[in-house]
């Protein structure tokens, strides 16, 4: 598997059509962007698609960076995903958050939508749902949070989504977090070799696909 497909994995799948209907309500925009900034862990994701789920099974751990953009409605993501003693990185997409609107998941180049934000009762959690279409729909999801002592009620609502999306319990992968290579590769910055970007329409990740598959080439 090359390097961008392991990105893939951990940077959103393919892509979410505009009328596509969540299972939830999305993520309110008012306070958003002023919320996210900071580190956010993988902890887990959840895929129909079944390459989707055997990249995130080689996933160890994942990280996203976000940071302020030049505008206020943008965060610029940086992606850490860890596969055995490897830290790959990718900086090719923001979040975008606009009046009226949910936070979206863009490719910085394409100018696509890769996923979006949705409701989690907690606001140490971030939950990215995406969709894929093949010969038919396949849905996804992933997990971050604020730091990876989350609770078993917070496990439970993400597997609420999850089963509302139609995703079985046995389709969800939770990252083992066994090394540090990506905490330590985000503390030092994103100053080192990136991997070469997904070409727009790869499968995501994640977290793992929030970032964790490349099953859409």
């Amino acid at each position: 598997m090359g390097t961008a497909a392991l990105l893939a994995v951990l940077g959103l799948a393919a892509l979410l059509p505009a009328d596509a209907e969540p299972c939830a309500a999305q993520r309110p925009d008012s306070a958003t962007a002023a919320e996210l900034p900071g580190t956010w862990l993988y902890v887990a994701g959840a895929a129909q698609f079944p390459q989707h789920r055997v990249e995130m099974l080689l996933i160890d751990h994942a990280l996203l960076r976000l940071e302020p953009g030049a505008s206020g409605q943008e965060l610029l993501v940086s992606h850490f995903v860890a596969v055995g003693d490897q830290c790959f990185t990718n900086n090719l997409t923001y979040l975008e958050v606009t009046a009226g609107n949910a936070t979206l998941v863009k490719h910085a180049k394409t100018q696509q939508t890769e996923g979006m934000l949705m409701n989690m009762s907690s606001e140490n959690l971030l939950l990215i749902q995406y969709q894929m279409q093949r010969e038919r729909t396949y849905l996804g999801q992933y997990l971050y949070a604020r730091n990876l002592s989350i609770s078993t009620a917070d496990r439970e609502e993400f597997q609420q989504h999850a089963e509302c999306l139609g995703l079985r319990a046995e389709q969800i992968v939770y990252a083992p977090w066994k090394t540090e290579v990506c905490r330590v590769k985000a503390a030092e910055g994103s100053n080192s070799p990136h991997a070469e970007p997904v070409a727009a329409g790869t499968a995501s990740p994640a977290p793992g696909t929030p970032w964790p598959g490349s099953a859409g080439n």
